[in-house]
């Protein structure tokens, strides 16, 4: 019996480990969260990113609340710590609490409407590298 081949040829893994190291948090894709990048596009060969978003407090809608969507694969968040408040098109307003979990689908229709001011998300994405893409309100 033969092994199916896969569709896709995918990148060669490397092991790769990540402590948790406060001076890794960056300002990164929003200016309202600092994020810590977990090293798995490199490690994937940018099949796949992941980071943990820590959202900087307070919440403030005119800086945070734009309609947006990501042209990914695939989009997976976990709350780490507090809660986070968003709105999906099609699917409604969703309140998440740690131990929370969800699916984005690709280009799904989003727009954040409020987080605690501890709040963290786990959230990976495929592939590494996407496009966010903003739109009118």
């Amino acid at each position: 019996m033969q092994a199916k081949t896969r569709a896709k040829q995918r990148p060669k893994q490397k092991f790769h480990v990540s402590h948790h190291n406060e001076a890794d948090f960056d300002q990164g894709l929003r200016a309202y969260a600092k994020y810590r990048d977990l090293g798995l596009a490199p490690a994937t060969g940018g099949m796949v990113q992941a980071h943990v978003i820590r959202f900087i407090p307070p919440f403030t809608p005119e800086d945070v609340s734009t309609p947006h969507f990501h042209d990914v694969d695939l989009q997976m968040i976990y709350v780490l710590t507090g809660w986070y408040k968003t709105e999906f098109e099609g699917e409604g307003v969703h309140t998440f609490h740690a131990g929370a979990c969800w699916l984005q689908p690709p280009k799904i229709k989003h727009t954040v409407l409020g987080y605690s001011d501890d709040c963290e998300l786990l959230e990976i994405v495929l592939p590494a590298e996407f496009d966010t893409v903003m739109l009118e309100t």
